[in-house]
């Protein structure tokens, strides 16, 4: 792996590496967009979007929240990747900037028009694919460039949930295109780092049983994944999608077991990476359940979304800001709290649909744990990524890769 390039940085350490804004402002959003969410799903409050309430949540969760996530990590890792000098400064701030006014015209679409808001919002993704594209190929880093195709078929869910929604009343494909593909991205690299972070780890700390590193067996449970979710995208309730959401949920739970997780409940911020990742497998075993009739299809949802996606952002943001800044890679009191909160928070959500007859309980409880949450990690990580004390620490440029 190359080594990234250092220069001087003496801006506003908020722009000093992508991870700094991106996981900041992602955080703030997904804590306010649920605040917003469940008074908007009660009837109680509503926004000027051209969206119907359901799809505006949907949306800013899945094409709003998480791409600022997976450009933050992205562009953090590009430089480590390819040896490259780190975007920041002028050109993070106008990323940032698209990514915030296609915040905007999401929510203000039905005053601004739904086509306008389309092109805003889908500045974003196309600008980082672009961005993410020339960096690899500059580099040489062919290996990394399926972690781009991923994102561009995120850009094309991105715009066909926009079409689908303006023409065909809500969105429906485009949904399960865009979480298809995020459990793909967890999929890749999860498998590659859960293994490496948790492998320096184990043998500093706790020798012994290390996982098995990412190799043929992993490519082969991708692979595996990517069927049967384009399966599940055509027809979600279909027999043969039950299957092979078993098949590749039971695939998973393998692949997870060889990780080694059972031996990390020393250290939070390993651990964390593997109960996040088992979230991957308990949404194709209930997509499999949902598929032969036994459960609502949205308990898979919320199971790789709230659960997977949640989680396993968290366990990413905590580290890489912990380890890009130069601090421990150790989980504090208030990160450990920030965990259990969006554990409880992803328990609760699939819970709600699992057990109707308490759904509105453990929806408020669902909604509190996530928002405790991200607005944790606001508070908590929020002066380490943007105050000037550590502008000393954003002069390095882009740091090597935390471990």
């Amino acid at each position: 792996m190359a080594g990234a390039r250092c220069r001087n940085f003496e801006g506003w350490p908020l722009f000093a590496n992508s991870f700094r804004p991106f996981f900041l402002l992602a955080a703030i959003q997904a804590a306010l967009s649920i605040l917003v969410w469940l008074p908007m799903f009660y009837g109680e409050l509503s926004v000027t979007s051209g969206f119907a309430p359901r799809d505006w949540h949907v949306h800013e969760m899945l094409y709003g929240f998480l791409p600022a996530v997976v450009t933050g990590f992205l562009f953090t890792a590009i430089p480590n990747w390819t040896g490259r000098l780190p975007i920041q400064g002028t050109r993070l701030g106008v990323l940032v900037a698209v990514w915030l006014a296609g915040r905007a015209a999401v929510t203000l679409s039905a005053d601004i028009g739904w086509a306008f808001a389309l092109a805003v919002d889908a500045a974003f993704l196309a600008l980082v694919v672009a961005a993410a594209t020339r960096e690899i190929i500059a580099g040489g880093n062919w290996r990394n460039l399926p972690v781009v195709g991923l994102v561009l078929m995120l850009l094309a869910g991105n715009v066909a949930f926009h079409l689908e929604a303006h023409y065909e009343g809500a969105a429906d494909v485009s949904i399960r295109v865009g979480i298809g593909v995020v459990v793909l991205l967890i999929s890749l690299i999860g498998g590659r780092i859960i293994p490496s972070f948790t492998r320096n780890w184990l043998v500093k700390v706790n020798p012994g049983r290390l996982p098995v590193p990412f190799g043929r067996f992993d490519g082969a449970v991708i692979g595996c994944s990517a069927l049967a979710l384009i399966s599940w995208i055509v027809t979600p309730l279909n027999v043969v999608t039950a299957i092979a959401m078993t098949l590749v949920g039971v695939l998973h739970l393998v692949r997870l077991s060889r990780w080694a997780g059972d031996r990390t409940s020393g250290e939070r911020l390993v651990l964390i990476l593997h109960v996040g990742y088992g979230f991957v497998p308990l949404g194709f075993l209930l997509h499999a359940a949902a598929g032969f009739g036994a459960l609502p299809p949205s308990a898979g949802i919320h199971a790789w979304m709230a659960g997977a996606a949640g989680t396993m952002t968290l366990a990413v943001m905590t580290r890489a800001s912990l380890g890009h800044t130069g601090q421990a890679l150790t989980a504090s009191p208030a990160t450990q709290a920030i965990y259990l909160a969006i554990i409880v928070g992803a328990l609760a959500r699939v819970a709600a649909v699992v057990l109707p007859v308490h759904s509105d309980a453990l929806l408020h409880l669902a909604a509190c744990g996530w928002v405790l949450a991200f607005l944790g990690f606001a508070i908590a990580f929020g002066p380490l990524l943007a105050g000037s004390r550590w502008r000393a620490l954003a002069t390095m440029g882009a740091a090597a890769p935390a471990r």
